[in-house]
C-alpha cells in the first residue's frame, strides 16, 4: 500500500524522535547505517522533509539532520502526504482506473474502500510522540 519512500520516511522520522533527547544533528551516513537504507536515496527524502519544514538540516563536519517540529505534532499522515500525496488513499486496489466512478466500481471497491477509510483515520490520528512513548514504556517495540 505504501511505496518505499514512504516507508523510508515513516522510519527516518521515527529514529529521529526516537534520538532528539540528544539534541544534536544526526547524520545522514548513521541514519543510513542504523536504518540500512541507502544513504543516497535517504538523503533525498529528508531533504524532501527538510524543505517541507518536518527536519532541520545542517551541512558540514557537525552537520546533519533533527526534527523540525515537534514529534507530537506530526502524524503518520502528515509523512505519507508530504511524499506519496494522498493518492495512495484514492487508488484502487486492483489497479483499475475508473473504479472510483460509482458507475463503475471495481468488484473489491466496497471492501476496500472502508478498510482503507480506517488506516486513512489511524495514520491522521497517530503522531509519533505517540508511538515512541509506547516505544519508551515497553508497549511497542521497535524494528527499524
Amino acid at each position: 500500500m505504501l511505496s518505499n519512500t514512504s516507508k523510508y520516511a515513516v522510519r527516518a522520522i521515527m529514529y529521529l524522535a526516537l534520538n532528539k533527547d540528544k539534541n544534536h544533528m544526526i547524520g545522514i551516513k548513521q541514519i543510513s547505517t542504523d536504518l540500512n537504507i541507502p544513504a543516497p536515496f535517504l538523503s533525498k527524502i529528508l531533504q524532501l522533509l527538510a524543505k517541507q519544514k518536518f527536519l532541520i538540516s545542517s551541512k558540514g563536519p557537525n552537520g546533519g539532520f533533527s526534527l523540525g517540529r515537534d514529534p507530537g505534532k506530526i502524524s503518520i499522515m502528515d509523512i505519507l502526504k508530504a511524499i506519496d500525496g494522498m493518492d495512495v488513499f484514492k487508488r484502487c486496489v486492483m489497479g483499475m482506473k475508473y473504479c472510483s466512478e460509482q458507475n463503475n466500481p471495481c468488484v473489491l471497491h466496497s471492501y476496500y474502500s472502508s478498510f482503507r477509510d480506517d488506516i486513512k483515520a489511524k495514520f491522521e490520528e497517530v503522531t509519533f510522540a505517540k508511538i515512541v512513548d509506547e516505544i519508551k514504556q515497553g508497549r511497542q517495540e521497535l524494528y527499524i
